[in-house]
């Protein structure tokens, strides 16, 4: 066992870091020990111990609210943010998302996790901020780091056979999340809407009503001195594109029901033709997408102008050609979520080895048949449910030696500097540094940390 008292110490009731060096030589081997013990108080202490050094050392959780209020206010412009989801090998992705954006001074940039994926790739919150605090600590990264939680979506099933079960099992998330210092929330109650009404206010109000509802609740949970950033969505992904009618009845109505005494949202996600994951051939290839990216502008454009948000949210853009990037900042766009396509680069790496690979496809075969929909071939089944297999070989992935990683690593890396080139986010750390105030939320040492102290 690490002995952290070696690099840590309690002054005045807050965790200090004593050796910088040491902490960052151990890192790789607590964070290890964190995520893959089996004493459940024992993991809980080393997560917030690393939380607590993270921040004693200059490597603040934030909220991105105050920069995209004055992206909204019209003081910056011209880039994209990347959302990242990381569904495995999280701790050597992140660290080289750092490494890249030390290297291009990149500041507007997220690291997110949706609700599903926090089931299937087996990350609890917890467990996410720690690894990702974790490896900004590795990599020597200070100042604001964005974590989100993605797509807190209201399972449209779940919530008509029982609405209010369904509201406090998301609002438990809600609670967890922040919790664990994700200082941003991207509500999705847009699986609600209610397209037999006759108007498309009518038809938004279910979601703009629960929205409001929910990011009031966040409100209520925020600690001093932060305004959790909270995104609305008016069309799930993966369903038919957006207007202009949706967007302002949808903020209309949320202003209508919110709380004024409160901060609003900070940006609105929208449909403009692409899906989670792309359209799989059944050759197991990507089908091109198409993204109408005028309507994009548009959308972001009255998002701006008429209700000062940053602007709109693109999801599921991962799978895109490398050409389609530069027009994300060309349009407007305040954030793109990416996911599938990290995830694809590693699967499909040369260096994984084929039996390992295949060991995984056998289990998803075996453990997610049912998932299978008439028609599909078995390459489009894989492709469908491979993002299940992080998860249960977490500790198989991650003990995957470093021959084999490297080369993986190289490719991921030459995927964010071309994201971050073409999204315009380099030379972005001075000015989100100047817009985001660095608050630390003190936190109680609870008896879990105290015994390793």
């Amino acid at each position: 066992m690490i002995d952290v008292k070696k690099f840590i110490k309690v002054v005045d009731g807050r965790i200090r870091v004593t050796d910088r060096n040491f902490l960052r030589e151990s890192i790789d081997n607590l964070i290890y020990r964190a995520v893959f013990s089996q004493d459940d108080s024992e993991k809980t202490g080393l997560y917030k111990i690393i939380l607590e050094a993270a921040k004693d050392i200059g490597i603040y959780p934030s909220s991105i609210e105050k920069f995209y209020k004055d992206i909204g206010k019209g003081r910056y412009s011209g880039f994209t943010a990347p959302a990242i989801n990381i569904r495995g090998l999280t701790y050597d992705v992140a660290r080289t998302i750092f490494r890249k954006a030390k290297e291009m001074s990149v500041g507007a940039f997220i690291f997110e996790i949706a609700r599903s994926e926090i089931a299937y790739t087996i990350q609890s919150p917890l467990e996410y901020s720690a690894v990702i605090l974790s490896a900004a600590i590795k990599e020597g990264f200070e100042g604001p780091v964005f974590l989100q939680g993605d797509h807190f979506q209201v399972n449209a099933k779940k919530y008509s056979d029982n609405p209010g079960k369904e509201i406090d099992t998301l609002k438990s998330f809600i609670k967890e999340a922040i919790e664990a210092e994700f200082y941003n929330i991207d509500i999705d109650a847009s699986t609600i809407v209610d397209l037999s009404k006759d108007t498309v206010k009518e038809q938004q109000a279910p979601n703009y009503t629960l929205t409001a509802s929910l990011t009031s609740y966040i409100r209520e949970l925020e600690s001093e001195g932060i305004t959790i950033s909270t995104g609305g969505e008016i069309g799930e992904i993966g369903g038919r594109n957006s207007t202009v009618e949706e967007l302002k009845d949808f903020l209309d109505g949320f202003r209508e029901s919110f709380n004024k005494k409160f901060s609003g949202l900070s940006k609105i996600s929208v449909q403009t033709g692409t899906s989670h994951g792309g359209v799989v051939l059944p050759d197991g290839t990507l089908a091109k997408v198409k993204i109408d990216f005028e309507t994009l502008r548009t959308l972001s454009e009255v998002a701006r102008k008429e209700y000062g948000l940053s602007g709109a949210v693109q999801h599921g853009a991962s799978t895109l050609p490398e050409e389609a990037f530069s027009k994300f900042p060309e349009t407007g766009t305040a954030e793109i979520h990416l996911a599938t396509g990290f995830q694809n680069i590693i699967i499909d790496n040369p260096f994984l080895p084929s039996s390992f690979k295949g060991e995984i496809y056998e289990f998803l075969n075996k453990e997610f048949i049912k998932e299978k929909k008439e028609g599909q071939t078995e390459e489009q089944f894989i492709y469908s449910v491979r993002k299940k297999g992080f998860g249960p070989f977490k500790k198989r992935w991650w003990d995957l030696p470093q021959e084999i990683k490297i080369p993986i690593m190289t490719e991921l890396e030459n995927r964010f500097e071309l994201l971050f080139d073409r999204l315009k986010v380099t030379n972005t750390k001075n000015i989100v540094e100047e817009s985001v105030a660095m608050v630390t939320i003190k936190k109680e040492i609870p008896e879990v940390v105290r015994r390793f102290l």
